[in-house]
């Protein structure tokens, strides 16, 4: 069932009219009739609902099939807190809330109060998958993809194997749902016995961090919303995290940046750092943001909360912002060559 917001039959979710340059227009099942049988099972009176940046604009749209659905008696409340994945859930409204709905992203963190809405894509993904016939020369081929197109996985996997490819996929571990899926922080489903890997998906970060994570695999990149096929490249990349890492070195204040957000903390990681420097100082946030560390006098950051607010937002900050391991690196604890992506394994 999909969502609209005028009449009492929800009408068609889409993206066309959001700003977002897609190739293709996009639909999205918003599975209501899930949601309001746990309202009714529950008996619930109150409903949280979360959605991630590029989808918070359709939020009241979907507030208002559910209050069609449900009933007066029934509140319903949106989240305006950022979500960039379900490491984000809003855990003050969750607790407000019998009923917690979060929408775009797989399972991770399981509760019976909350609700995960993946909103799988409705885009064809064989047509682009036709065309990385050419940037797959080899035999074996590791398949991976995000959570947004997992329905079409076996479809996939049965494509390639029909054009007499030998397709190795894996579950990576607790944090990941599904087998073949990476998250931007997670590529342990990446750990197979193939040099090439099929990243099906739009955007450029879960395939470059992939390429990082595994410098030895070549990592052809399908996107079917955008329509293109690329090869990762992390030459840019490394030359950006290189030269925060030099700029660094000179640093005598840091201040070590622990994000609260429940999927998030590396609590052990950011005290074992202030615990062995005695310049170190810890700083806790929700949101870790330029604008939030600029009043700070420190002369480098480290972020031990997601590894995308040091890849993507790193060159905005006004000094030096290091993952964990390009600290070691900094302050001489671990040679330049051990410079590596930032992942998260396991769960919370």
């Amino acid at each position: 069932m999909s969502h609209g917001s005028t009449g009492s039959e929800p009408s068609e979710g889409d993206l066309r009219k959001t700003g977002l340059a897609l190739k293709h227009d996009r639909e999205w099942d918003y599975e209501l009739d899930r949601i309001v049988s746990a309202v009714n099972e529950r008996d619930a009176s109150t409903v949280g609902l979360q959605f991630p940046e590029g989808l918070k604009r359709r939020g009241p749209a979907v507030a208002d099939d559910l209050r069609s659905l449900l009933g007066d008696d029934v509140h319903v409340m949106i989240s305006g807190q950022p979500c960039y994945g379900a490491c984000d859930l809003d855990t003050y409204l969750m607790r407000r809330t019998d009923v917690f709905v979060h929408f775009g992203h797989s399972p991770m963190k399981e509760s019976e109060k909350i609700i995960y809405v993946p909103l799988f894509s409705n885009v064809d993904v064989t047509p682009i998958m036709e065309e990385t016939i050419d940037e797959l020369p080899e035999e074996d081929v590791g398949l991976v993809t995000t959570a947004q197109h997992m329905n079409r996985f076996e479809e996939m996997r049965s494509w390639l194997e029909e054009r007499d490819y030998t397709v190795h996929t894996r579950r990576g571990d607790e944090r990941l749902t599904h087998e073949g899926q990476v998250l931007g922080c997670n590529y342990a489903s990446a750990d197979i016995d193939a040099d090439q890997i099929l990243y099906v998906g739009g955007g450029k970060f879960h395939p470059l961090g992939l390429a990082m994570e595994h410098p030895d695999k070549r990592v052809v990149i399908a996107d079917p919303v955008n329509n293109v096929v690329t090869v990762a490249d992390t030459e840019k990349f490394m030359k950006q995290r290189y030269g925060a890492v030099h700029r660094a070195m000179d640093a005598d204040r840091w201040g070590v940046v622990f994000c609260t957000k429940i999927g998030q903390g590396r609590w052990e990681v950011a005290t074992d750092i202030v615990e062995n420097n005695d310049d170190a100082y810890l700083i806790t946030m929700d949101e870790v943001t330029p604008d939030r560390l600029r009043n700070f006098d420190f002369d480098a950051f480290v972020n031990t909360g997601c590894p995308r607010i040091t890849t993507d937002d790193g060159p905005q900050f006004h000094k030096p912002m290091l993952t964990p391991g390009e600290y070691e690196i900094a302050v001489g604890n671990e040679p330049l060559e051990s410079l590596s992506f930032d992942t998260f394994h396991g769960t919370w």
